[in-house]
């Protein structure tokens, strides 16, 4: 007997909502390929939202999305040992300012020869 793969139907148990997902996306070498995060202990997750607005409230009116259900975003992001799944997070860390920071000058030491 074959096995298909829904997203349209949840197991009882499951506490989200089966179904289309709001999936950040950034722009690849061919098309767009699925944004991926940090969680606050560095490992890699990717980030789903329920509906657009909760995406833009969290990553901005600009982020771009496309709709995919679980089962696929999964599927995705498995070959790249990606298996945690965050869907509707409401805490990020800001955005680094893109303002130029000034670098340290490098310290300036003649260059002395090593005593064998």
């Amino acid at each position: 007997m074959a096995h298909a793969l829904y997203g349209d139907d949840p197991e009882p148990g499951e506490p989200f909502p089966a179904g289309r997902l709001c999936v950040p996306v950034r722009p690849g070498g061919c098309g767009f390929v699925t944004r991926l995060f940090r969680t606050p202990v560095g490992g890699r997750t990717a980030v789903a939202f329920t509906d657009p607005a909760r995406l833009r409230a969290v990553l901005g009116a600009d982020q771009p999305w496309i709709p995919l259900s679980e089962p696929a975003l999964r599927a995705l992001t498995e070959p790249l040992d990606v298996r945690e799944l965050r869907i509707d997070p409401v805490l990020t860390a800001p955005r680094p300012a893109t303002a130029s920071v000034p670098l340290p000058e490098p310290l300036r030491r003649p260059l002395t020869a090593l005593a064998s």
